[in-house]
């Protein structure tokens, strides 16, 4: 099932169980940590997609205990990332399996260039990204 699940890119990270959890606007998104259970415990990440955003992100919080937001977007192949469990990486869902730092950096498999990485900054309960 899990090569399936690869082949056609299929990831295992999860969009928000509740949907208002998030929003975006002029160029910030915002994210409501009290309303998002995904980003609670370390390793925990979310993707999100349309509400106007200009492109899908992925927020994960981090093993290193801060949260990340990158553009959701092989480099290579366009495919969806998922953390990798207990590591300080992203890997592609696809079946080359790029692996990317925190930082955006490419490690192994077939992309070569960086993912987008955003800045994201913590304000009482809430996380702001700067998408731009």
């Amino acid at each position: 099932m899990k090569l399936l699940k690869r082949i056609l890119g299929i990831c295992e990270t999860p969009q928000p169980f509740d949907a208002g959890g998030w929003s975006y606007g002029e160029g910030t998104l915002t994210v409501r940590l009290a309303r998002m259970p995904e980003l609670r415990r370390r390793g925990g990440a979310v993707r999100l997609e349309g509400g106007g955003l200009p492109r899908r992100i992925l927020v994960i919080h981090g093993t290193d205990g801060a949260f990340h937001a990158f553009s959701n977007r092989c480099t290579h192949m366009g495919r969806r990332l998922d953390p990798l469990p207990g590591e300080d990486r992203l890997e592609c869902c696809s079946v080359s399996k790029s692996t990317f730092t925190y930082a955006g950096e490419p490690v192994s498999g077939a992309a070569k260039t960086p993912i987008e990485t955003f800045s994201v900054t913590t304000e009482g309960d809430a996380l702001r990204i700067a998408i731009g």
